[in-house]
């Protein structure tokens, strides 16, 4: 792991790096099902009344269940479920929406999410669901599970045509996780794709991005060592 969280400071200052990095570019928009061609985000979500949308999310998932007990084989279903369990991560008593954080509950949820999601990989489907592995970028984010966030937003990167923004977001997303070679490399794509007059400031913020992942090393080896 690339950070020690068994304290509870430390816990909240990683928890604020990851944040920051995540919003960093328009990681923010993505989060919130915006600017992505992302359908059920986050936010999507926690709309309305909290126990009517766990109702239905619950229904919903019960129905995938069978489903997958009926057919394990069945790779959409899997992805399905994955982005189901993403949702009811985000609803009632599993959200924060004072502090935007998930609760036990809704990391609870979120794990749940991961098997799913691992499920539907190891089916080895010919074009992985970008939508969501989008989703499940924000739900690895949330599990402190950096190098699979990485590997979700490759699946969205290789999916879509190509932008700076998508790359701004792997580079982020790369450095927080230690991978500063994917990290620069991706880094470098966004510069070549991005309009003259914007490169600069790209360029800026994905320094501080990998400034920023360099110092929270620092720091959470600092940390185990003491």
């Amino acid at each position: 792991m690339l950070f020690d969280l068994r304290g509870r400071g430390r816990r909240r200052t990683v928890q604020a790096i990851y944040l920051s990095l995540a919003l960093l570019m328009g990681g923010g928009l993505v989060f919130f099902g915006i600017g992505g061609d992302v359908q059920g985000g986050l936010a999507d979500a926690i709309r309305g009344d909290g126990t009517a949308v766990e109702d239905i999310y619950s229904e919903r998932i019960d129905a995938a269940e069978k489903k997958l007990a009926a057919n394990p084989q069945d790779a959409p279903t899997w992805a399905n479920l994955a982005k189901l369990r993403f949702q009811q991560a985000g609803t009632g008593e599993n959200f924060n929406q004072s502090t935007g954080a998930f609760t036990d509950g809704g990391l609870k949820e979120l794990r749940r999410s991961e098997i799913a999601w691992d499920k539907y990989l190891a089916l080895d489907p010919k074009k992985p669901d970008d939508r969501v592995a989008n989703l499940m970028v924000q739900a690895f984010i949330g599990l402190n599970k950096l190098p699979k966030a990485v590997q979700a937003m490759e699946i969205v990167v290789d999916a879509r045509e190509p932008t700076p923004q998508l790359f701004v977001q792997l580079a982020t997303y790369a450095y927080a996780a230690g991978q500063t070679r994917k990290g620069d490399l991706a880094a470098g794509k966004a510069e070549e794709l991005a309009k003259p007059e914007d490169r600069e400031q790209i360029k800026a913020q994905l320094q501080s991005a990998k400034t920023q992942a360099a110092q929270a090393a620092a720091q959470g080896a600092g940390a185990a060592a003491e």
